[in-house]
């Protein structure tokens, strides 16, 4: 036995002394108070200098210190972060060696791995410090932190499980037990352990009375109720017990609004709709008569709706309600006219609510006579007021039947074509001409109900410029934003709406100096700064949108590393697609992936959550964390970054000469004068990569880095700014992870689907190319997504070099002909040519699929080609910059200039301020 290293062998304890010391340093760690922490454990290692656990504890104590410095923003701080997180790791392995029988050192190598969030070989530490010592509460509970976050759910159960076997009398491990079970999908065996809990409390105690934590156990203890099945024939005996226990908990609950509302969503699932309206009117004698679920399901219980839809109108966001869900008929439109515009109805009830009177209006039928003066009374009312958003109010009035759902859900209509048929835009636009011809004649309404202010035909131009815009008239929406602005030079809605109908219109430059226009009135406005930034983007002007933003950003720093700081993901996303149309494909994949980044750490953020709601007793609060947390990756933002990701190294993958932009010019064949210049621009071009990406610049901008500044949060130091690192990574590996990743967390998203076949069929995946072709025809069969991946990848097919493995080679074969209907390639590319010539309306994008289809495979000429876009005179759905860049290219390629000429004519009549084109 080593006499410098006590626990050697035998396992023999420190002395007296060096044992205080040791618990000083597992103190002063906790505390972090880390100085004090090493000075201790040195001492003990003057005298044990192989003693493992102190070994193991001071490599923990300089892993925090080294934390604390790795994200400073000082080259030489963060090099000694980096040197001392090394020697970290080095004293931690080094203390295990010396005593690999201790759970301290195995404990303590789980904590190191947990701090670099490498969660699997931390969990494999603490199950090997547990095998040594079993009952230590400490690393069952932060191994059970780390499975919960892993989404280990069956073994978080059991971790739980023996947690409370060793600690039967604390309440959070009963609840942290129940809540494990209840994540493992048994609702029921959930509130029987909380039946066990309370029956484990004397009465009277604290848990009976009424406060904050016994609400929301009872409530939690409820909900649980509603997910078990119970033994009853229709499945419903979980929301029977819950309905009668919400009455046992009554004078328990503090969160009364809470426990009505689960109470009204119980009566509609059991068919309970008497009841359920008297629940409806506490709510809204509660103030509730603005919130649209509460209408919802007071539609719901007023037509008897059946439990599924009961339970769809409850998950409704925003203004969403029954009559926007589903078309309705006229029984049951009069039931609801009568329940919220009779002499007893709500909105006598309620004369003062705004979403009431609103609701009515949405409830009326759009053709009838009371539809008409209801809107108008509203358009009036509205306009005399001033208020902006009515034009996006009344937009979503423009309700129409779903294709994709055979008519038994609505949506909104978006594009111009549907807007411009729908009857409530053809009234509106009728109402407001009115309006306009009565106010700039007589200063009044048609209807004559006495003197407007001046300003009454001022909004009556805005709203009408608004319905321009709708519907893609670009030009006479100008003529009347200018009156606007003419009248009144001071208000800057009317400069972003111009600014709008430019961008729209195809002049991204003027909109970005007319938006600029109306930030300079009012420079304290944040909203019309970002969108000022964000037209700058758009428009290319780099600069200039990081000057704008600048302004509400902090003075230490750049306002780039602020932003990431700030997680900014809009402004991220806007200059990842300003350098990716300017093919800077590293710096713009270095954009895309800070946005990746956010949203790990959000995942990230979770872990400090795990324990702290368990104790503080917010068991619902955290139930819909875990759930928003586990879909994080199916959010808009991190679709659109992942996407652009997957994009640009397929692209890069097809075209290995877009690196070449890149690299060094050649020198040598230059005149001196042109060598000077591409020399200059190489400068400037590595100047603002190194400022645009590097997050190390924290001197203050206007203070000269002088000591009356305020310090500001170390940040991390971005080593890559030019994105090279990520250029040199395997394209296709990258853009598999990233299309997997959007496939399971957007599965019902068409373009999810689409990223995953591209990337399918490069990596020579013909199976999985075809499962992604049935997914793209179970969400939308009619998308110009599908049919031009079907015709790629028939051809693909052909042309292939060697086949895949038998089996594949016969699912490919009965499966594939299914896609297009048992037809033909050539059969099923002719319908399609028939489809779009026979409907008008059909969208750009698909036209220029189809006529792409037809040059590739020769099925028509090449004025064949042209006509199938040429004929719908631009008069077609999904008409807009992008997909008219797309159908000039391919025309460009095959219909030479007089094909060119043709559609740039049709192009100055949509798009009248189109430049740059």
């Amino acid at each position: 036995m080593s006499s410098d290293n006590p626990q050697q062998g035998q396992g023999r304890p420190l002395p007296k002394k060096e044992q205080d010391l040791f618990k000083n340093v597992v103190k002063f760690y906790e505390s972090k108070n880390y100085k004090k922490g090493m000075k201790n454990a040195d001492q003990i290692l003057k005298r044990f200098p192989n003693h493992g656990e102190t070994l193991c504890m001071k490599g923990l104590i300089l892993n925090g210190m080294a934390i604390s410095a790795v994200g400073g923003s000082k080259d030489k701080k963060r090099e000694e972060g980096e040197e001392m997180k090394k020697e970290a790791v080095e004293l931690v392995k080094r203390g295990l060696m010396m005593d690999m029988r201790s759970h301290v050192c195995w404990h303590v190598y789980g904590l190191l791995h947990r701090s670099s969030q490498n969660y699997t070989e931390a969990i494999k530490a603490y199950k090997q410090a547990l095998r040594i010592d079993e009952e230590n509460l400490q690393i069952l509970r932060d191994m059970s932190l780390l499975q919960i976050q892993m989404r280990d759910l069956i073994g978080f159960k059991e971790t739980r499980l023996r947690i409370l076997t060793l600690r039967p009398s604390s309440k959070v491990h009963w609840l942290s037990y129940a809540l494990s079970v209840h994540v493992n999908g048994d609702a029921e065996a959930a509130v029987g352990i909380l039946d066990s809990y309370f029956g484990t409390l004397e009465e009277g105690c604290e848990e009976f009375q009424k406060n904050f934590e016994s609400s929301e156990l009872a409530l939690y203890k409820n909900q649980l109720l509603s997910e078990t099945k119970g033994e009853d024939e229709d499945g419903l005996g979980g929301v029977r017990k819950a309905l009668e226990h919400l009455d046992e908990i009554e004078t328990v609950v503090v969160d009364q609004t809470g426990w009505l509302k689960a109470k009204l969503s119980y009566q509609l699932q059991l068919g309970k709709f008497e009841d359920a309206k008297d629940t409806v009117f506490i709510l809204f004698e509660r103030g509730l008569t603005e919130e649209h679920r509460v209408h919802g399901a007071y539609m719901c219980a007023l037509l008897k709706c059946d439990r599924a839809t009961c339970l769809e109108v409850e998950k409704m966001k925003g203004t969403g309600t029954l009559v926007t869900l589903r078309p309705i008929s006229e029984e049951e439109r009069n039931i609801l006219l009568d329940a919220y515009g009779s002499k007893h109805g709500l909105s006598k009830l309620y004369p003062r609510s705004n979403g009431i009177k609103r609701i009515y209006i949405t409830i009326l039928p759009t053709n009838g006579e009371e539809f008409k003066t209801a809107i108008d009374k509203y358009c009036q009312k509205q306009i005399t007021k001033g208020v902006p958003s009515l034009g996006a109010d009344l937009s979503s009035l423009y309700l129409m039947e779903d294709s994709l759902s055979s008519g038994s859900r609505l949506m909104l209509a978006a594009d111009p074509l549907d807007v411009k048929a729908h009857p409530v835009h053809v009234l509106l636009v009728d109402l407001i001409e009115a309006y306009i011809t009565s106010l700039s004649s007589n200063n009044s309404f048609p209807s004559g109900d006495g003197e407007c202010p001046p300003s009454a035909l001022l909004w009556a131009w805005y709203l009408r410029s608004i319905l321009h815009e709708q519907v893609a008239e670009y030009a006479q929406g100008i003529t009347l934003i200018n009156k606007c602005i003419d009248h009144t030079p001071t208000a800057v809605d009317f400069y972003e709406l111009k600014a709008r109908l430019l961008e729209a219109g195809g002049d991204i430059q003027q909109a970005a100096d007319v938006i600029d226009a109306g930030r300079d009135l009012d420079h304290q406005d944040r909203y019309i700064n970002n969108q000022t930034t964000k037209t700058f983007l758009r428009a290319g002007r780099d600069e200039d949108a990081k000057k704008r933003i600048a302004l509400f950003t902090r003075e230490q720093g750049t306002p780039e590393q602020y932003l990431y700081d700030m997680q900014c993901a809009w402004y991220e996303l806007e200059l990842a697609d300003l350098l990716r149309r300017k093919g800077e494909f590293g710096r713009s994949l270095r954009k895309y992936m800070a946005v990746v980044k956010h949203y790990e750490d959000y995942h990230e953020d979770q872990f400090d959550f795990h324990s702290y709601c368990i104790r503080k007793v917010t068991m619902r609060a955290y139930c819909n964390l875990l759930r928003f947390e586990d879909d994080l990756w199916g959010l808009p933002n991190y679709g659109r970054a992942a996407e652009e990701i997957v994009k640009i190294y397929l692209y890069i993958h097809d075209n290995p000469s877009a690196l070449e932009s890149d690299a060094e010019p050649d020198y040598s064949k230059m005149t001196p004068a042109e060598r000077k210049k591409a020399k200059n621009m190489a400068r400037k071009k590595k100047n603002a990569a190194g400022k645009g990406g590097s997050k190390s610049d924290t001197k203050s901008n206007s203070n000269g880095g002088s000591g009356n500044v305020k310090k500001s949060k170390p940040h991390a130091i971005d080593e890559d700014p030019s994105g090279k690192e990520l250029l040199a990574l395997n394209y296709l590996d990258e853009a598999k992870k990233y299309a997997a990743i959007l496939a399971r967390h957007s599965p019902k998203s068409v373009s999810s689907w689409a990223l995953q076949y591209d990337v399918s069929v490069r990596r020579g995946k013909m199976l999985m190319g075809l499962q992604s072709l049935f997914k793209m025809k179970s969400i939308d069969s009619n998308c110009h997504q599908l049919f031009s991946r079907v015709v790629d990848f028939s051809r693909r097919l052909e042309s292939r070099s060697s086949k895949c493995h038998d089996t594949s080679e016969e699912i490919i074969s009965a499966e594939f002909p299914k896609l297009m209907g048992g037809k033909t390639l050539s059969e099923f590319v002719n319908s399609a040519i028939e489809r779009v010539k026979s409907d008008a309306a059909t969208d750009l994008p698909m036209r220029t699929a189809v006529a792409k289809a037809i040059v590739t495979l020769g099925e028509g000429s090449a004025p064949d080609s042209l006509s199938v876009i040429l004929d719908s005179k631009l008069n077609c759905r999904c008409v807009n910059v992008d997909s008219c860049r797309e159908a000039l290219e391919f025309i460009a390629s095959v219909g030479g200039d007089s094909g060119k000429g043709q559609f740039k004519a049709l192009l100055v009549t949509k798009f009248p301020f189109l430049k740059d084109f």
